[in-house]
């Protein structure tokens, strides 16, 4: 039976190299991926996740190689991403608790909202978030998707997150506990030294915020809390790690071994990696 991968990206703008490297996994293991959006809109990488004379400012050198630029120009012209699902069509939206009707309402959205993610989780054997800047915006903070996130952890099924994909794992809660999903957890993501101090940009949106509006670091160090680990990982060329059900990505050259590695979570029986 062919494995079916769910692929969430930004629609303010995705890091090429960290969907290239899942998709080609996927690819090469003959996995069938969809690719899935806040409303539907077509996502597109950011420009200078293309551009291999593009100089990181943190790292101060390249990280896309020319081949890799190509390929992503090549899967981001192509027509895989032109019809993407929309998130807010498949799920409810949680209605405000000044609602007039709050509690029926409630149960309503209880109970659709129960239906839809079992019919996503049950469709997919695994679910992605891609990185870049672009989720700062749209993903972060997405109550649809951290319900889509918490179903996938109900059933047992893996996620990986990458770079600040992974706020979304950090931010995903039971609203009985408030407690992270995180909590007790060993996960990698974007250091405060891999921060940019200006020049965090969105795709389709004229508009330099400057510094990211939040160092991702601290919101994982304090998110697995006691019993759990933020693995930074500076001064190494790569930082995947693997805490079952979950696979966490550090930044751009961690994309390629990271669907390498979900691979290997779903084929072989994967559950722990790099810590």
């Amino acid at each position: 039976m062919t494995r079916r991968m769910l692929v969430v990206l930004s629609e303010y703008g995705y890091w090429g190299e960290e969907l290239v490297g899942p998709v080609e996994a996927f690819d090469a293991a003959g996995y069938r991926t969809t690719f899935l959006t806040p409303t539907g809109q077509r996502p597109h990488a950011l420009p200078p996740s293309v551009d291999p004379d593009y100089i990181d400012p943190p790292l101060g050198r390249s990280v896309t190689t020319s081949d890799m630029a190509r390929r992503v120009r090549e899967l981001d012209e192509s027509p895989r991403l032109d019809n993407p699902l929309s998130l807010a069509d498949l799920l409810p939206e949680r209605p405000y608790y000044s609602a007039i009707n709050h509690l029926r309402d409630l149960e309503e959205y209880n109970r659709r909202n129960a239906s839809a993610v079992a019919d996503l989780v049950t469709s997919f054997d695994a679910l992605v978030i891609v990185g870049g800047s672009g989720p700062i915006v749209d993903l972060a903070n997405n109550e649809r998707l951290h319900e889509l996130v918490l179903g996938f952890v109900g059933v047992d099924k893996p996620i990986l997150a990458e770079c600040y994909g992974v706020a979304v794992l950090a931010f995903a809660r039971d609203l009985e506990t408030r407690q992270s999903i995180i909590a007790g957890r060993h996960v990698t993501g974007h250091p405060k030294e891999y921060d940019y101090k200006d020049g965090t940009g969105f795709f389709g949106v004229d508009f330099n915020m400057g510094p990211p509006p939040y160092p991702l670091e601290y919101i994982l160090r304090d998110a697995t809390g006691p019993g759990g680990r933020f693995h930074g990982n500076v001064g190494q060329e790569t930082s995947v790690i693997v805490d079952y059900p979950f696979v966490t990505a550090r930044s751009t050259p961690d994309s390629v071994p990271s669907g390498e590695l979900l691979v290997q979570v779903l084929e072989n029986g994967l559950r722990r990696h790099g810590w």
